[in-house]
This record gives structure tokens, C-alpha cells and sequence, in this order.
């Protein structure tokens, strides 16, 4: 079973993610920001990671070029998930690694689209 982390300061938007993806065949991790998150990837190894960009302590940006930097967690998929819209925001998500982006607002039959395509 393919395992996903949502990782959100907002909880809110979290439990949107899971309960978009509660009858699907995934195993559901939530984290509250990128320390807790990182700290969570060594031992539950995601497939992929939700994540958005403006967090307390260690931003999306920096948890994901962390993670796509290192050798034993670079295959992790990285779904940007973000209020900020800018081309400027798109850019610096792809320069940090991430496979993918997406707006919020967002669609939750979107989101679950874009993973499936990944999984």
C-alpha cells in the first residue's frame, strides 16, 4: 500500500486531503510542519509527500530540496501545495524539486487525479 504524507500548518486543510483520500488505497501520515514532516519521512517512508509552501520553521521550499537532495529520499514524489500563485512561486517549487504544483483553492478530485497519475 502506498503510504502519503500531508504535511499542512493548517489542519483544516489537511483533514480536506484525507478525507479526499480515505477510500482510496493509500496509507494517510499527516505532519504540521516540515521539521515534524522530515523528521516523519526517515521512518515512514513515503511514496509521496503533499506539501505546502508557507510553514513555520522549515518551509515547503526547504524541506523539499532537502529531500530531493538527499540519495535515500530523492524518489519521494513532491506535490507543491500553495496559496501562492506567482510564476515566481512555480519556478522556485521547481527549483527545489518538486514534481509537481497545484493552487489552492483546489479541486480535491484534482488533487486526487494528479496523485493517482504518480502512484
Amino acid at each position: 500500500m502506498a503510504k502519503i504524507l500531508i504535511v499542512d500548518d493548517e489542519p483544516a486543510i489537511r483533514f480536506l486531503i484525507s478525507s479526499a483520500l480515505e477510500d482510496e488505497s493509500y496509507e494517510l501520515f499527516e505532519a504540521a510542519d516540515g521539521k515534524e514532516a522530515y523528521d516523519l519521512v526517515g521512518s515512514i517512508k513515503p511514496d509521496l509527500i503533499i506539501l505546502d509552501v508557507m510553514m513555520p520553521g522549515l518551509t515547503g521550499y526547504e524541506l523539499c530540496a532537502k529531500l530531493k537532495q538527499n540519495p535515500a529520499t530523492q524518489s519521494i514524489i513532491i506535490i507543491m501545495l500553495t496559496a501562492k500563485g506567482q510564476e515566481q512561486d512555480k519556478l522556485q517549487s521547481r527549483q527545489a524539486g518538486a514534481d509537481h504544483y497545484l493552487r489552492k483553492p483546489f479541486s480535491p478530485m484534482e488533487l486526487l487525479s494528479i496523485i493517482n497519475t504518480y502512484m
